[in-house]
């Protein structure tokens, strides 16, 4: 059956609306954010516990990270291929069993296992969310991408402070068991609203919208296969910039707490009971989460090596401010907020720009392979900070090194990103009229979708 025919059998009536699958993907993702982002909490009860290195601990960090994104190719081929339900729901389980296992870990290799599996599940539900809001919304791209990974890096936020107050009241093992049970529950409920569109599926005014969105945004009309892209210049820079900024990002959400105990403001106690430490990473999250929906709809209205330009050299002032004044509780909270907000958004530009360079049909599971670049650069990130901090007694070297990639990052974005980008879409724009131009005329039209 053709891929016409076969969306001639299905109504429109029984294509989910769009917007209500993002919210769904965005509640997904709030659910999922804890076990990143709340992770600097957890780090000195469970150095304390298994009496071992702060090193030791971070490699849990490393695993998580590692197995939430070097998996999500595979995954996203299986999102693409049978959609997005089942996978999340999937995810959703292993996410549950994560916290609630590595509460009841007693030894550090039984923490590496629980929390690993909690990567696997969370990377099924971030490239799910993600690969989702790009073959849904090929018309607002950015915002869209922007809005769901603003839920990972905002969802947080609501929670921070309630998980504070139980480590500190019932221990981490209680912590870990209750949270890991709320939240694989929000996840399952949230998958039974997902699906994949249709194929042949376009949004209601497509033909207009896309004109006027490829004089603002390069985008190739042409779907490539994870093969075609990993052969392309474009993809290879464009992972190379995403691990060079991923890195210092992670820095700061894997050793915020430790970073804070150096510079003794861990304790300071700034406003309503709350500490430097906790507020500063309610006062992250929040940002975090602003970061990805804004600097995504700026991307679609400058373009994305622009923005990425913009938004990096933003990223390495900030860093370079918090090396001077991170002992000062009020800067502390305000700049390591300004890193995330300057950090975050490549969670909705480097999707963004994958959908782009790239096409739909295969957005998962590409996306998925450039999504790798985050476990790469937390090789570096967790154990690998931890270790220059341990054998220099400093978080200087540290701080030059993030402040380093981003200006890499800009530099690149703008100089050379930029013009390869726009050979990779006049190559595709080339080899569809080729392709157009050998294939004979149907009638059969693609079915237009919900707005």
């Amino acid at each position: 059956m053709s891929e016409a025919a076969h969306v001639q059998l299905i109504h429109p009536s029984r294509i989910p609306n769009r917007w209500v699958q993002l919210i769904a993907g965005a509640i997904a993702m709030m659910a999922i954010a804890n076990l990143q982002y709340a992770w600097t909490l957890f780090t000195t009860p469970l150095k304390a516990h298994f009496n071992v290195s702060l090193t030791a601990i971070q490699v849990t960090f490393a695993v998580f990270i590692a197995l939430e994104t070097w998996l999500v190719p595979f995954e996203g081929y299986l999102v693409d291929r049978i959609g997005p339900r089942l996978m999340l729901g999937l995810g959703g389980i292993l996410v549950g069993l994560s916290w609630i296992g590595s509460g009841y870990a007693e030894t550090v290799r039984g923490l590496y296992f629980w929390y690993g599996l909690g990567g696997v599940g969370a990377g099924v539900v971030y490239g799910g969310s993600i690969g989702n809001a790009l073959k849904w919304f090929p018309d607002r791209r950015g915002l869209c991408v922007g809005l769901t990974a603003g839920a990972y890096g905002i969802g947080t936020a609501t929670t921070v402070a309630p998980i504070a107050r139980m480590l500190k009241t019932s221990g981490y093992q209680h912590t870990f068991i209750v949270w890991g049970i709320i939240q694989g529950i929000v996840v399952l409920a949230a998958a039974l609203f997902m699906a994949k569109p249709p194929l042949g599926w376009v949004p209601a005014g497509w033909k207009e919208k896309e004109a006027k969105i490829r004089e603002k945004v390069r985008s190739s009309v042409v779907d490539m296969t994870p093969a075609q892209m990993v052969r392309n210049g474009s993809f290879w820079m464009i992972y190379f910039m995403m691990t060079l900024v991923a890195f210092g990002g992670l820095v700061v959400t894997a050793q915020l707490n430790p970073m804070a105990k150096s510079y003794h403001v861990d304790k300071i106690v700034v406003f309503a009971g709350m500490t430097a430490l906790v507020l500063a990473i309610e006062v992250d999250r929040i940002l975090n989460g602003v970061t990805r929906p804004f600097w995504g709809w700026v991307s679609d209205h400058i373009g994305r090596e622009n923005t990425m330009f913009i938004a990096f050299m933003a990223e390495a002032a900030a860093v370079f401010a918090l090396l001077q004044l991170i002992h000062k509780p009020l800067w502390f909270i305000m700049l390591s907020g300004l890193c995330f907000f300057a950090w975050g958004e490549i969670f909705s530009l480097f999707p963004a720009i994958t959908g782009d360079l790239f096409g739909k049909k295969w957005a998962t599971t590409n996306y998925g392979i450039v999504y790798t670049s985050k476990g790469l650069a937390s090789l570096f990130a967790g154990p690998g900070a931890a270790w220059l901090f341990t054998r220099t007694g400093s978080w200087q070297r540290v701080f030059w090194a993030m402040i380093a990639c981003d200006v890499t990052a800009a530099l690149l974005a703008l100089f050379w990103l930029k013009p390869v980008a726009a050979r990779t879409v006049a190559m595709a724009d080339a080899m569809a009229k080729a392709e157009a131009a050998a294939t004979p005329i149907t009638a059969s039209k693609p079915k237009m979708g919900v707005a």
